[in-house]
């Protein structure tokens, strides 16, 4: 039976353990690094990380950004960009690879800054953000500036300076940063800010909008190139002067503002014209108004003597007209008596022939006016006739309705006495009266033949009794 074969004295690890080894051994021997290389593969994801690699022509490295420090960065990431990434090296056990935690990107170098300026300018470009028929022009006298700066700067005080110079005008200042990772974000409010107010507000908008910086390097005058500053100075509907730097100095800001100023001195002098100059002129204008006024009133005085001397004397002038007026009254005179006699004679004539058509119309009038009379005459007369034989038949309806001959056409009989009375019980009736009998055909004389009989009227079928009511005929 053969032995066991004898275990080894190298320890036994699972393979989470190796990898949490590696990554405290990696981590201690690289806390704090700074690691330049070119960003490819490069990766937005949708939770707000930032994954790409750093290369050389030798090696590639990991690298990855977390979302709150992504947020922050004053560079951001892109492709073929040469930075410097300052973080720590750690492990992704998943992967079994190593990487680097970035904390802070640095543009390696002023070539790869300008490069990136470079690139981006050709950006907007290339949106129209920097023509020229997008540009508007600055108002002849602003009544307010709003002026974008640092308030504790000299770059406000010689604006102040300046437009007390040329031009005193109400001036609102809007404090930002001008530098720093704050910078950009202010300066674009508060163009957005100026471009917000409303006109007649309880603050002024501003006519115009002065954007000022002092001079500094590149990397200080960055804010003023990001995308954010040149957009929001693009989309002001405030005519908008860029002073950033000195004169050899250019930012973004400066190809989308509407004016550049070289200083903030010269952007105040762009904005205000200067006050004396304007005086003089109005001055000199008025001078030359008044000089040209009086020479022209002297040549005109002169041209009207040299013409009343050339003219002829009024009495002249009015010789001829002044005899043919004369002539002229005379023939007036019997022209008008001779027109007088052919109309009086015209309108005796037209008054006889308009007297005899005013008699023929009237007659023709009351002859048309007699006739529609009669007209409707007829038509109410005989509305009226139908409307009372209407209610005449009513009556007699009425009256046929109550009458006692309907009662004799159904079998009875009116009989009167001689006294023409009309007997309505048997006891009124005296034996041997002379009697009228009317029934519904006519009426007959009778004579009564007996006495009245109380008693009821026989039942049908039983005979009257001697002694009872005898007949009539």
């Amino acid at each position: 039976m053969s032995e066991p074969a004898p275990k080894p004295n190298l320890p036994e690890f699972s393979v989470s353990e190796i990898a949490a080894a590696l990554k405290r051994t990696v981590e201690d021997s690289f806390p704090f690094v700074r690691v330049r290389g070119e960003i490819s593969g490069l990766k937005f994801h949708s939770s707000g990380h930032v994954y790409f690699d750093l290369k050389d022509d030798k090696a590639v490295l990991n690298a990855v950004i977390w979302r709150a420090v992504a947020q922050r960065l004053k560079v951001k990431p892109q492709a073929g960009l040469e930075v410097v990434c300052t973080g720590r090296i750690s492990t992704y056990a998943g992967s079994s690879r190593y990487q680097i935690i970035v904390e802070q990107v640095e543009l390696a170098g002023l070539g790869a800054l300008m490069a990136l300026l470079e690139e981006r300018k050709k950006k907007l470009a290339a949106e129209g953000l920097f023509a020229e028929a997008r540009k508007k022009p600055l108002p002849f006298l602003p009544d307010v500036i709003g002026v974008i700066t640092s308030p504790t700067g000299a770059v406000i005080r010689d604006i102040m300076h300046r437009l007390d110079a040329r031009f005193p005008r109400r001036v609102i200042l809007w404090p930002v940063a001008v530098q720093g990772e704050r910078a950009a974000g202010e300066v674009a409010a508060a163009i957005r800010g100026f471009n917000a107010l409303a006109p007649g507000g309880a603050v002024p908008r501003p006519d115009v909008i002065i954007v000022a910086r002092g001079g500094g390097s590149i990397e200080d005058l960055m804010a003023f190139n990001e995308e954010s500053v040149v957009r929001a100075a693009a989309d002001s509907a405030i005519p908008l002067i860029s002073a950033v730097g000195h004169e050899t100095d250019t930012t973004l800001i400066d190809f989308a503002s509407d004016r550049r100023a070289p200083t903030p001195t010269a952007a105040a002098e762009m904005a205000v014209p200067v006050r004396s100059e304007l005086l003089a002129q109005v001055m000199d204008i008025e001078r030359r108004t008044v000089r040209s006024f009086g020479r022209g009133m002297t040549e005109r005085r002169t041209h009207l003597q040299a013409l009343a001397r050339v003219l002829p004397r009024a009495d002249q002038l009015f010789a001829q007209p002044r005899q043919r007026f004369d002539l002229a009254s005379e023939r007036l005179g019997h022209a008008l008596r001779r027109n007088l006699q052919v109309h009086r004679r015209a309108f005796t004539e037209a008054a006889t022939l308009l007297r005899r058509k005013t008699i023929e119309l009237k007659i023709d009038h009351g002859k048309e006016r007699s006739s529609a009379l009669e007209d409707r005459l007829k038509r109410v007369f005989k509305a009226n006739l139908e409307r009372r034989r209407a209610q005449v038949d009513a009556l007699a309806r009425v009256l046929d309705g109550v009458s006692y001959r309907a009662a004799l056409e159904r079998g009875f009989a009116l009989v009167r006495g001689a006294d023409s009375h009309v007997r309505r019980r048997a006891g009124t009736v005296q034996s041997g009266e002379k009697l009228t009998i009317t029934f519904a055909d006519g009426t007959v004389e009778a004579q009564a033949g007996g006495t009245a009989d109380p008693s009821p009227s026989p039942k049908p079928g039983r005979t009257t009794k001697p002694g009872g009511q005898g007949t009539l005929f």
